[in-house]
């Protein structure tokens, strides 16, 4: 191949893993990201650097041939210098969905996971099933997987296969929110559920049937009413066997899990498989939507021949995802959690999950931007005060705002306003330091803090800090 490639925001969750697959391939990379112009996350560009990533202002000056292949975000405006440097040399331009499709698409065998909660969890899953199974996968994730991370690779979001990927098995997380998922042809097509985020409930109908259509196994979840319709179309009108159903708790499903009993630090479970004995089952990750997103991962590796002792024995020794219910430490008896959860199914996983346990919960929410909010308000509103306790506390800054053309007519007092018209307690303050100034203030032993949103590297960085002040 030897291609030189240029990735604007090579820093960013989704464009890392993927330049480090591509360089993998024999190709050339360079880069330049925003966060490294303003001095955000250092110790992640260092790390490119002492890879062999060539780093450059976001200036367009590390644009300057047509032999280049710059891959954008799926959302990047012509105003990005880089992408007007590009159009003037003449390099070729691709999205990231573009380029990480095509390399899904290319390979012979390929698993896709999708749906708009539990994603990176069940590609990490997937991807330490596979590890232990010795099938040598290549992976890539919207987030770290802790299995994988280490001293030498702290950002292990993305897994290289066996040597040049002669494994052929290729496992990606599958966005819906830009309607990329319709670029995707999987062997396998994993769907956690299906619910409002980014686009209306008939565009996602669409473009999840369209991917379940096209794979050959299909993973479904019955416990979500919108992956369960599309069960139900699969059954009437494909062969028996395309759909591999799961649910908890629920005799009808091909796999499901019953006896669930909350750990400190996990589950354990029952699992039953259509026309097998049943299994004890043990997780070392906590809440009940990871017992969910484990039979999801049994699903798709099932579909790829893994023995389920194997994978089950796998699962027990799955050490979770970067920022997914992460605790960061205790002090003086306050314990800090940084979580990725951004919409209102993510967040309410999270609070059930913490109210399996006593305490008082400081929720520290960082909306992930001003659409999502106006899209969602009523949603973020009834979900926080639905599942709050009276004693528990909501604390939200303004949302993660980088430039660009938005509508900002709904910010978070609006949200916090109708979260305390329900009787729970909320704030909207300024600055995210207004809230860490103020969490630090009230907690007391016994306190749970919770440092919740995405689109944002720094929020881990507050997170520590928090736990230090305390």
């Amino acid at each position: 191949m030897n291609k030189d490639y240029f990735f604007c925001g090579v820093g960013g969750s989704g464009m890392m893993p993927l330049a480090m697959i591509v360089q993998a391939q024999g190709n050339r990379i360079s880069g330049s990201d925003r966060a490294l112009d303003q001095g955000r996350t250092p110790e992640k560009f260092d790390w490119l650097r002492a890879h062999g990533v060539a780093l450059h202002p976001q200036d367009g000056s590390g644009v300057f041939s047509a032999d280049q292949v710059v891959v954008a975000t799926g959302a990047v405006e012509d105003t990005v210098p880089d992408i007007g440097a590009a159009r003037r040399v003449g390099a070729v331009i691709k999205t990231r969905p573009q380029l990480l499709s095509e390399l899904f698409n290319a390979a012979p065998t390929s698993v896709g996971v999708a749906g708009t909660s539990g994603k990176s969890t069940i590609t990490g899953m997937v991807a330490w099933i596979l590890d232990q199974a010795g099938r040598a996968p290549t992976v890539v994730n919207g987030a770290v997987m802790k299995n994988f991370a280490s001293a030498a690779q702290p950002f292990a979001s993305a897994l290289i296969g066996g040597p040049n990927n002669e494994t052929g098995l290729f496992v990606a997380e599958v966005d819906e929110s830009d309607g990329s998922i319709a670029r995707y042809d999987p062997t396998v097509a994993v769907v956690s559920n299906i619910s409002l985020d980014h686009k209306s409930m008939e565009e996602l109908r669409d473009l999840f049937g369209g991917f379940v259509d096209r794979a050959t196994t299909a993973v479904l979840n019955l416990d979500n009413p919108e992956t369960a319709a599309l069960a139900q179309e699969l059954a009437q009108t494909l062969p028996p066997g395309k759909a591999i159903t799961f649910a908890l708790g629920e005799e009808e499903a091909d796999m499901s899990a019953h006896d669930l009993q909350p750990l400190p630090t996990g589950m354990t479970f029952e699992l039953r498989v259509r026309g097998e004995a049943t299994r004890a089952a043990r997780l070392n990750v906590p809440g009940a939507h990871n017992v969910a997103n484990a039979l999801a991962a049994l699903g798709a590796v099932r579909a790829l021949g893994v023995d389920m002792d194997q994978a089950v024995a796998a699962l027990e020794t799955f050490s979770g995802i970067r920022r997914r219910l992460e605790v960061v430490g205790t002090q003086g008896g306050v314990t800090v959690i940084d979580d990725f959860a951004h919409n209102p199914d993510k967040i309410a996983a999270t609070l059930k999950t913490l109210h399996s346990f006593d305490g008082r919960l400081l929720i520290l929410f960082q909306p992930h931007g001003f659409g999502p909010l106006k899209l969602m308000q009523q949603a973020f509103i009834e979900g926080f005060a639905g599942l709050m306790r009276p004693d528990d506390v909501l604390l939200m800054p303004e949302p993660v705002y980088y430039g660009g053309t938005t509508d900002r007519s709904v910010g978070s007092e609006d949200i916090a306003a109708g979260v305390r018209a329900a009787g729970r307690q909320a704030l909207a303050l300024a600055t995210r330091a207004d809230c860490g100034d103020r969490i630090v203030d009230m907690a007391r032993p016994g306190d749970r803090v919770v440092v919740m949103g995405a689109r944002d590297d720094s929020l881990s960085t507050f997170a520590a800090e928090l736990l230090a002040r305390l």
